[in-house]
């Protein structure tokens, strides 16, 4: 638990450092970044997702509870699924091809695509990192690298992406982006890689990724770009395995 709370708290000043730099710069035009605004708000639910997750580790009750979750659906499994190697994806990938179709989301090409390196490069980090001081068992005992769920992590992370960018065309956008996430947990437990806590904060995890992303946007447009629109395309698609972290990048001018 100690290990846990300083991750937490090295993390912590490294996001108040970012913040208070961004604070000192002069803001860039409102038409280049459409950014969304820092809401306490906003940390609540995800805020509890996560919190139930950490909690977990540590509390008995709860940890029977996982056992009685994996026991039950255990009883239930005829035959493993992969899918949700593949669903983690969607998410994310649905703003592109929603663009690709003529349905024009918040930002441009270029500040969606730092947006979502952003936000793949907070949770993968940060999934990485607890998994690595917390050595929670799988439910299947192959590794001990259980907790979070990183399949859970990045699905929840695209979500919030998928409805960050298109809520003003509409919120089912969102609610489609979330049944997938949801549905990529659900059987992550299913196939017996993780418990319902690793899940809860995988998915807290994803959300605050991604929000975080939003707000830190306009920052890292400012230092990368000047905050100057250019007459060219670009792409920037980050992957995670499972095991391995890859950033494609592509640009036409």
């Amino acid at each position: 638990m100690r290990k846990i709370s300083l991750f937490l708290f090295l993390l912590s000043i490294s996001c108040t450092a970012i913040a208070q730099d961004y604070k000192q710069k002069d803001s860039i035009a409102a038409d280049t970044v459409k950014n969304i605004r820092f809401n306490y708000k906003q940390l609540i639910i995800p805020g509890i997702l996560f919190g139930y997750g950490l909690w977990g580790a540590e509390s008995g009750q709860i940890k029977s509870f996982n056992f009685q979750i994996r026991n039950e659906v255990n009883e239930s499994i005829d035959t493993k699924v992969t899918i949700d190697d593949f669903s983690r994806y969607v998410p994310a990938v649905s703003v592109y091809a929603l663009n690709a179709f003529g349905v024009k989301g918040k930002n441009n090409m270029r500040d969606r695509s730092v947006i979502l390196a952003t936000s793949t490069i907070i949770c993968v980090g940060t999934v990485f990192g607890l998994k690595s001081i917390t050595n929670v068992e799988r439910p299947d005992g192959t590794t001990n690298d259980s907790f979070p769920s990183g399949h859970t992590a990045i699905a929840f992370a695209g979500a919030e992406f998928l409805y960050q960018e298109y809520k003003d065309q509409s919120i089912w956008y969102g609610v489609a982006g979330y049944a997938i996430a949801t549905g990529t947990g659900v059987f992550r437990m299913y196939n017996n890689r993780h418990w319902l806590t690793d899940v809860a904060a995988g998915a807290g995890i994803g959300i605050l990724s991604t929000k975080a992303a939003y707000w830190l946007n306009p920052y890292l447009s400012r230092k990368l770009f000047n905050g100057k629109e250019k007459k060219l395309t670009s792409f920037l698609m980050p992957s995670y395995d499972g095991k391995q972290f890859s950033l494609c990048y592509f640009k036409t001018f």
